[in-house]
């Protein structure tokens, strides 16, 4: 990242304005193959990773999978529910509902020994899904998050007469994050001296990786001197490396009172040479400090 890669750095600003936001990086997650037979009974690992959209689909199978399930015990004694139809699977499936659930209809009740014990069992099962409901959720609610963004996009710009990468996080609850810290890491794929390729990484230094109270803007820098291991990448080294930056914050919420944790990556596509990121705090009328977040990924190049 030195003056000589000028004529490489116009394909990396294409596209980026200040009145442009780039895409966001989602994080993603390691295919792995081979894995042993531990790997299914992860449930609770699997129940907590998975998106909202899927756990409420998966409670309410289990839901349906299991009044079905009952539902086809009773059918096998006909007369065994008062009131239900000879041979309706649905009247037996909403008494396996009513049952599993606690609901208090007298319309369809159990005439049988049978039926009788099906609806001991269920009513065991109803029990033992609702606090298996309850502490899934509770788990899946109770766990420490951070609302923490980073800029879309790292920046190469001359900082006291230095060239410095930067970046900037902020924190969008707006309250403190205690002990704040930082960590910026470069991977790249590297061969050793028996020529085997490996990935490797490398702990970059900053200028401060470390806050005591992390509530608005945060710009990371990390001066590109000599010592710097991005001091002689070329952007052709860039990409053949599949090099790419790896930013992990940690800290305490202050509301929660819980560590958490939030990460980034850039890839060399991300960064913009010869820009200065849009300043985004201001001070309101009622003398509080405001970021504005709106213009956080926005970029203008240096007169």
């Amino acid at each position: 990242m030195n003056d000589r890669q000028s004529a490489d750095r116009p394909q990396l600003q294409k596209g980026i304005t200040s009145a442009e936001v780039l895409r966001s990086r989602k994080p993603y997650r390691v295919l792995v193959r081979g894995q042993d037979k531990g790997r299914w009974t992860d449930f609770y690992h699997a129940v907590l990773t998975a998106p909202w959209w899927l756990f409420l689909i998966g409670l309410a199978t289990a839901f349906v999978t299991i009044n079905m399930t009952f539902a086809l015990l009773y059918l096998t004694d006909p007369q065994g529910i008062e009131h239900a139809r000879p041979g309706s699977f649905w009247d037996r499936f909403l008494f396996s509902v009513q049952t599993i659930g606690s609901i208090n209809y007298s319309l369809m009740v159990p005439r049988s020994e049978f039926v009788n014990a099906v609806v001991v069992v269920e009513a065991f099962v109803g029990f033992v899904y609702l606090a298996m409901m309850a502490s899934l959720m509770f788990a899946r609610l109770s766990r420490p998050s951070a609302r923490v963004v980073f800029s879309k996009v790292a920046i190469v710009a001359p900082f006291d007469g230095v060239p410095t990468l930067m970046f900037r996080a902020a924190n969008q609850r707006g309250n403190q994050i205690l002990d704040a810290a930082i960590t910026v890491t470069l991977a790249g794929q590297g061969m050793t001296s028996e020529g085997l390729a490996m990935r490797r990484f490398e702990e970059l230094k900053l200028m401060r990786s470390r806050t005591s109270l992390f509530a608005l803007s945060w710009t990371v820098m990390h001066r590109i001197d000599e010592q710097s291991p991005l001091s002689a990448a070329s952007w052709d080294e860039w990409c053949d490396r599949q090099m790419e930056l790896i930013v992990l914050l940690r800290g305490t919420d202050d509301t929660l009172a819980d560590t958490i944790y939030a990460r980034h990556a850039y890839e060399p596509g991300d960064i913009v040479w010869n820009h200065r990121f849009v300043d985004v705090l201001s001070i309101s009328p009622q003398g509080r400090r405001v970021v504005d977040l709106t213009r956080f990924h926005d970029t203008v190049p240096i007169a």
